[in-house]
């Protein structure tokens, strides 16, 4: 089977959890499935046969891959379940034979109950999960009424009825669970005290808690009572354990549509979210070209009403990060917290990873449009008057002032074109200074440059901050080019960007390509400078030891270290090898001096 118009998916997709969705040539759902690590789950597909005939098939039919990516594995699984019972793929079992998830409600009435339920009803009643595992929400329902005496009868405890003397207490009354709120012996107000701290609790809130159950585990030890003090450390350790509940489904956000966009230079990516019932249904990202400088408003409400039209919503509300224009029978809001603002987040970051998806296909099938984007994205992060296809580089390196050298490294098209590399020896410079080290190397390319009517770079990049900068430009003005060519300078421990004439730095985003193109810059010229001082440092070593032998010039240095390449070989050669090459008195001189120093 080919699946070579699969692999820039594949390779691309990111290593974190979530859900995938194949596709058919048609355009039609084949398979959902959750994954904790999205690009090792869907490669395992395409790198191994498979025995089962059902598998061979549907990865056959595979020709389209899209994927959602949550926070955490669990997120994943009920995410997986909301999206096969929507879609119901032909490859796909329903799972739990199409059975809810459980939630924690509290219930909207007097005295409220706590209790599990796999129905949701929309009476004003407050609904926490789902819950991917039945033994979790128990759990959790078990810690709260170890904690907590909170009813379990049915009763209608209005006021009135408890007023007219209508219920007894039961024998959850007598046993402790509960302290008689069908008989007035529990105010109201003190029992909903309790229900706040039972809704923190359900919220993620656990830290009073737990300290509770710290407290009565210590209460039960400090009694004897072992076995209780164990039932409460096991209660302790899944709650402590315990994922509060899912970001991804929430039923309180009900028929609703979530918009969110990044962009580049060239190119936006707006994704969408469509929520039904509480849950994430759809999930989309549009890739859309600019034509002019449009903003990202312009372009999500243009993209609002293509979007809605292609997948014939008529939801009344949207989710988006910013004030838009739209219909006025929709209602726009811009989350700032809670729930709402998570899953507009997780848009941004479903957008996100499709753009740094496209931009890695596309650097896999189309690079010069890859680099095309690279480029122009640097000349408008940079604030620079063209795109910067020609920039050199320049670090200096030397240890306590030894060796003093410095590196220029050549990009081309955002790449390294290491046949213009080039290394300079100080010359001019006395001791470790590099601000002057600095002006001699840039007075030194750029004149040789000029002189030789070469092409002359659109970017000068400095490692080092203002001092450096300030040190080149010097240069640059005894050439005249200041102004001529830009000219930045970048400082390692924060990553300040330097221009001339500004002493405030300027900060580029850590993720930002531009800021890693930059980044690869300095440090290719880091290593490739170090690398020549090294070279420098270990070349004088040897020849230093070779001249403190009497009567050795550096003639006859530079002729043994050509003939034998190293100075371990000069040292195990014999009298007659040397003498071949220097003649035989200075071969003399020469094994005499290596054979004393190998006798001490």
């Amino acid at each position: 089977m080919n699946f070579e118009h699969l692999k820039p998916i594949i390779q691309t997709l990111p290593n974190k959890p979530g859900v995938y969705q194949y596709y058919d040539k048609d355009g039609k759902i084949l398979y959902v499935g959750k994954a904790k690590d999205l690009k090792k789950r869907v490669s395992s597909y395409f790198t191994k046969t498979h025995d089962n005939a059902k598998t061979h098939l549907l990865v056959k039919k595979i020709a389209d891959i899209k994927h959602i990516v949550v926070d955490t594995e669990t997120d994943a699984f009920l995410l997986e379940n909301s999206l096969i019972k929507k879609h119901q793929p032909r490859y796909n079992i329903m799972l739990k034979d199409d059975k809810t998830y459980p939630w924690i409600c509290i219930k909207k009435e007097h005295y409220p109950r706590v209790f599990l339920t796999r129905n949701v009803i929309r009476d004003g009643s407050e609904y926490y999960g789902p819950y991917a595992s039945v033994r979790t929400a128990r759990a959790l329902l078990d810690l709260i009424k170890a904690l907590y005496p909170i009813r379990t009868c049915q009763l209608d405890l209005h006021p009135k009825k408890i007023v007219s003397g209508k219920y007894k207490v039961c024998l959850e009354y007598h046993i402790g669970n509960c302290k008689g709120g069908c008989e007035g012996w529990q105010e109201e107000a003190d029992y909903q005290k309790d229900i706040t701290e039972i809704r923190n609790i359900v919220k993620g809130n656990f830290k009073p808690a737990l300290a509770q159950f710290h407290d009565l585990m210590q209460e039960f030890a400090g009694l004897m009572q072992f076995e209780e003090a164990q039932k409460i450390k096991e209660k302790i350790e899944l709650l402590a354990n315990y994922q509060a509940r899912s970001t991804v489904v929430n039923p309180s956000i009900t028929n609703v549509d979530v918009f969110n966009i990044t962009s580049d230079e060239g190119f936006a990516y707006v994704n969408f979210f469509k929520i039904m019932n509480g849950s994430i249904i759809q999930s989309h990202t549009a890739e859309i070209k600019k034509k002019l400088d449009e903003s990202d408003r312009e372009i999500l409400e243009l993209a609002i009403v293509e979007i809605r039209q292609k997948f014939h919503s008529v939801s009344r509300e949207i989710y988006v990060p910013f004030e838009v224009d739209v219909p006025d029978n929709m209602t726009v809001t811009i989350p700032k917290i809670g729930d709402k603002k998570h899953i507009l987040d997780l848009s941004l970051r479903n957008a996100k990873y499709y753009k740094q998806e496209q931009w890695k296909q596309q650097k896999m099938v189309d690079p010069e449009r890859h680099t095309q984007r690279i480029l122009a994205q640097m000349q408008k992060d940079l604030r620079l008057p063209s795109e910067p296809i020609h920039i050199e580089c320049f670090d200096n390196s030397n240890i306590q002032g030894t060796n003093p050298v410095a590196a220029c490294v050549v990009f081309k098209n955002a790449k390294p074109s290491k046949q213009d590399y080039r290394k300079f020896n100080i010359k001019t410079v006395e001791g470790p200074n590099d601000f002057a080290s600095m002006e001699e190397i840039i007075f030194r390319r750029y004149s040789r440059l000029l002189e030789e009517k070469a092409d002359l770079p659109q970017l000068i990049v400095i490692d080092g901050g203002k001092g450096q900068l300030g040190a080149a430009l010097k240069s640059l003005d005894k050439l005249e080019l200041r102004g001529k060519i830009s000219i930045i300078g970048i400082a390692k421990r924060l990553e300040e960007i330097y221009y001339p004439d500004d002493p405030i730095p300027m900060y580029l985003d850590k993720t930002s390509e531009s800021l890693k193109v930059i980044q690869y810059l300095r440090n290719e010229a880091h290593r490739f400078g170090i690398t020549f001082h090294r070279d420098q440092r270990s070349k004088n070593a040897l020849v230093t030891e070779l001249e403190l032998i009497p009567c050795v010039g550096e003639q006859t240095v530079t002729t043994l270290l050509k003939s034998f390449k190293s100075v371990k070989r000069i040292k195990e050669a014999t009298l007659e090898q040397i003498s071949e090459v220097v003649g035989k008195s200075r071969a003399e001189k020469v094994f005499e001096y290596y054979q004393a120093k190998n006798n001490c």
